[in-house]
């Protein structure tokens, strides 16, 4: 199986001209054997409203193929996606995308994981089951990189690993034969280039995480910084100033990827009137949009009419109705999506 480049669209919207946000993808494929990140590089699509001009955007994804040797079995094969946790819509939908690639050739795909709050200690203890299960491989997402290497990834044997969503550290890629996933460094840039288009003179800003320890949330953070301090590729520390951007010093805010978590600090932080720029890691705060709506709608309205409303930017897993709602009534400006479903068919 090989992968073709193929198109990444955007589209922009607002006030006056409201266009329907297409799907998009940012997707990294990386070759097996490799310790490098980064094996090919794409950009995301973005959905936005005011001030992001109306006029399409499009930018071409640049894939890095990823050649497999078909897979000769008697019987059918058995595949499993290790989650962060399998009640996340995420690795629901990836799910769906890696069953539905594994059904044409007769096989299984199976999602594993702990439910509830995510936590690398609830993972390793599913990974370890999963272990013992005898699967024809594993697509991992990983958690705390150093923590999983060097207890249930110990017992890894013959088992074919690779991991999707998020990746082992430098230090441990040598346990897995691939990367499916985004290049979320750049993914982490292209929020940041959201930011400056919401706010070219900088602002003060805060990012929402679930967890210190996710490799891709990691790598997400330090392209936003980046991209507003500047850098080339490099580490980036917090902003502090730097052409006009600052951190809030509570910032990120950590929710473990729980959606009511992540809706009470928006609640507090919203109310303090801190920040005019917030960004997320991920799209835990619009899982469930009308939810969303709910709790927060009436506050934005009134920041709104104070003129106090902050720019809040998500990433989303795959933009429905509900989330399209927040972006008309404007409570949310803009959207980052991803290929979820493929980054499943991919994995398998």
């Amino acid at each position: 199986m090989s992968i073709c480049p193929r198109r990444c669209r955007t589209a922009s919207r607002n006030k006056n001209n409201r266009k329907r946000p297409e799907h998009n993808a940012m997707r990294n494929v990386e070759p097996a054997g490799s310790n490098q990140s980064g094996g090919g590089r794409s950009l995301p699509g973005l959905a936005g409203k005011h001030p992001l001009s109306s006029r399409r955007l499009s930018v071409a994804a640049l894939l890095c193929g990823l050649a497999l040797a078909p897979l000769a079995a008697a019987e059918p094969l058995r595949f499993a996606l290790l989650a962060k946790r399998v009640d996340h819509p995420f690795f629901i939908v990836a799910l769906e995308g890696c069953a539905e690639a594994a059904r044409v050739q007769g096989d299984t795909c199976l999602l594993l994981g702990p439910a509830g709050s995510r936590h690398f200690r609830r993972q390793n203890e599913a990974l370890e089951q999963a272990l013992e299960r005898s699967f024809d491989g594993i697509a991992l997402s990983v958690t705390h990189s150093q923590w999983l290497a060097g207890h249930a990834l110990q017992r890894l044997g013959q088992t074919p690993l690779i991991t999707f969503d998020s990746d082992l550290g430098p230090g441990e890629r040598h346990l897995r034969r691939g990367y499916v996933g985004l290049d979320n460094l750049a993914f982490g840039r292209q929020l940041g280039r959201l930011a400056q288009r919401f706010r070219p003179r900088g602002g003060r800003l805060c990012i929402l995480s679930a967890s210190p320890q996710d490799t891709n949330l990691r790598e997400r953070l330090q392209g936003i910084r980046q991209q507003l301090r500047g850098l080339e590729p490099a580490e980036a520390e917090r902003l502090d100033g730097e052409n006009g951007w600052s951190e809030l010093k509570r910032c990120p805010l950590y929710s473990s990827g729980d959606q009511q978590s992540a809706l009470f600090q928006l609640t507090t932080l919203l109310n303090s009137g801190q920040a005019d720029t917030l960004v997320g890691l991920g799209s835990w705060p619009v899982h469930r949009a009308g939810e969303f709506h709910r709790q927060l709608g009436p506050l934005l309205a009134g920041l709104d009419a104070r003129g106090a409303h902050p720019v809040i930017i998500l990433p989303t897993i795959e933009l429905d109705g509900a989330q399209r709602a927040l972006l008309d009534e404007g409570l949310v400006q803009a959207y980052l999506s991803m290929e979820t479903r493929e980054i499943g068919r991919q994995s398998y």
